[in-house]
């Protein structure tokens, strides 16, 4: 199977529930991801213009975050090429300005990755906590295998 190198940043702020979602499955994919070669894991939290980099020199990049489609809460989202600035629009969260300018700087400098998705979920509460919401906490292995076909896909692709 082709190995080629492929990101996955997580953003999101484990101080208001269900915003986390990234940051609580990048352990589950670290496991689930140990046997597969040329996998970079990046914790992005809030760094904003900070992770230009990561996001410039990324050849496939997969962001997780938590995602506001109006959808019911926990439900799985993927995005794909130009649908992923669309969803900044609508999503009110900590990061989301830094991470919008980061995708569209990368975007300027003509250093934006070759294949680009974003998974996530829908929140069911951003209030003020550290832990997920019971839904979103038991979609997490869903998120994580969706994660993983991606990576496949990619791989069989190529």
């Amino acid at each position: 199977m082709d190995s080629q190198p492929i990101t996955i940043l997580g953003i999101g702020n484990t101080l208001f529930s269900d915003e986390g979602v990234a940051i609580h499955l990048l352990p589950i994919l670290e496991k689930a991801l140990r046997d597969y070669e040329n996998i970079e894991i990046i914790e992005g939290s809030t760094d904003g213009m900070r992770l230009l980099g990561p996001v410039e020199d990324a050849e496939n990049l997969i962001i997780i975050d938590a995602i506001n489609a109006g959808e019911p809460g926990g439900t799985i989202i993927k995005l794909e090429g130009d649908k992923i600035p669309a969803y900044f629009g609508i999503k009110m969260s900590i990061h989301q300005l830094g991470f919008q300018e980061v995708l569209m700087a990368a975007k300027m400098r003509e250093r934006y990755p070759k294949r680009i998705v974003m998974l996530g979920m829908q929140p069911t509460s951003l209030e003020l906590g550290v832990e997920l919401t019971e839904i979103n906490r038991e979609q997490l292995g869903n998120l994580a295998s969706l994660v993983v076909g991606q990576i496949n896909d990619w791989r069989n692709l190529s």
